[in-house]
């Protein structure tokens, strides 16, 4: 297979135990990758992406379509990594009503949504880069959790994955002096015009290889997963960010650990890419399929106000203020609105008669409505692990 793996080199401990620390190959391969096996794949692949691009064309509003649905990728990144926070419990974060979900949790999924937006807005005018990396990272670490975990900073200690020491970890990525070589090479891989490997093949390389730095003392499946989002909008593959992997990897999570550490010990990068590649068109299908249930949704209830007869203009202003805010207080709907408060409630009624939308405090006042069928279409796969 050439030269595929890296290399282990030996570090040591407090106490004097030594252990044996992995540094990868550096990109791109010597050996070639067996591209005839990933071919079909990346068909597949691109087709899909293809599909979803394009109906990032057709909505109405796409950023409306991209704000529900970059909420639920940070629940379903942050999920992986072990929190307990459900979409429900961030849109009500959000609108400061205080949720069932442990304060922290939700807190950490919200930085992730200001990290990805800072993101995207950042590689318009700036490339893709370690000091744009170590940006993003500061803005996902901006919580209880993180701040302690230098934010922004790469890591100077060793870290390792599994166990409690780097002695008997599963994987202990490169240490502290081997680092920037790892990264400055990383980052000289995702601007190299010379590798003609595919964009797609390119973000799962570079996923991988990030995963196995493991850069920082937290964070680096998070970031790691926002790299690949980046790296397509960035390389014109999409034009809106709606790709995300983090419900594949969570629905697979073991196969997903299996296959990194398979890179790494084997240099087996094709079954990775498959993998990968297979991941990229099933979520580019699902993510295609969401926004056509949502389209027609919003069309569907929209013909319901019409033909209800109430005062459909009232009505329509406040459905199409849920499309963007699926779950909303009263409040925060007469603000965005304009309207008066009585009109609020009035409307609101209107679209609990006709079961849209359903009042889930059950107090007489600061009631907390949920667009239902939007929140059950937004929520599916993001039930807590």
């Amino acid at each position: 297979m050439g030269k595929r793996t890296g290399r282990y080199v030996t570090g040591s401990a407090a106490g004097g135990e030594s252990y044996r620390a992995y540094v990868p190959e550096p990109l791109p391969f010597k050996s070639p990758l067996d591209m005839a096996a990933l071919y079909p794949l990346l068909d597949l692949a691109n087709v899909a992406l293809g599909r979803l691009d394009g109906m990032s064309m057709v909505l109405p509003d796409a950023s409306l379509f991209l704000y529900m649905y970059v909420r639920k990728e940070a629940v379903l990144s942050s999920q992986i990594e072990g929190t307990q926070s459900s979409l429900s419990d961030l849109l009500l974060f959000e609108n400061e009503e205080a949720p069932g979900a442990p304060m922290d949790d939700v807190t950490e999924v919200s930085c992730y949504v200001s990290a990805l937006y800072y993101g995207l807005e950042r590689l318009k005018e700036f490339p893709l880069s370690l000091r744009l990396i170590r940006e993003i990272h500061e803005k996902l670490m901006k919580n209880a959790r993180g701040g302690n975990k230098q934010p922004g900073e790469f890591r100077t200690s060793q870290n390792w994955i599994g166990g409690t020491r780097p002695g008997n970890a599963l994987f202990v990525p490169p240490p502290p002096e081997y680092l920037m070589d790892c990264l400055g090479n990383l980052e000289n891989f995702l601007h190299d015009g010379d590798t003609h490997l595919p964009i797609l093949i390119r973000a799962g390389i570079a996923h991988a290889q990030f995963e196995t730095i493991h850069p920082f003392l937290d964070g680096n499946g998070r970031l790691g997963r926002l790299l690949i989002t980046f790296i397509l909008c960035v390389e014109g593959v999409l034009r809106e960010p709606l790709l995300y992997l983090s419900l594949y990897l969570k629905a697979n999570r073991q196969a997903y650990y299996d296959h990194l550490q398979a890179v790494r010990e084997t240099g087996n990068w094709e079954e990775w890419l498959k993998f990968f590649l297979t991941g990229v068109a099933e979520t580019a299908n699902q993510a295609t399929e969401t926004a056509q249930s949502v389209l027609a949704l919003f069309e569907k209830d929209r013909q319901k106000i019409e033909e209800s007869g109430k005062s459909a203009a009232a009505i329509l202003n406040i459905h199409a203020y849920l499309q963007r805010h699926p779950i909303t207080t009263t409040a925060r709907a007469r603000e965005a609105c304009g309207v008066s408060l009585p009109t609020v409630l009035r409307s609101m009624a209107a679209l609990e008669e006709l079961g849209i939308v359903r009042e889930i405090t059950g107090k007489e006042r600061h009631k907390v409505f949920v667009y239902t069928e939007y929140m059950d279409i937004l929520s599916r796969g993001t039930e807590p692990l």
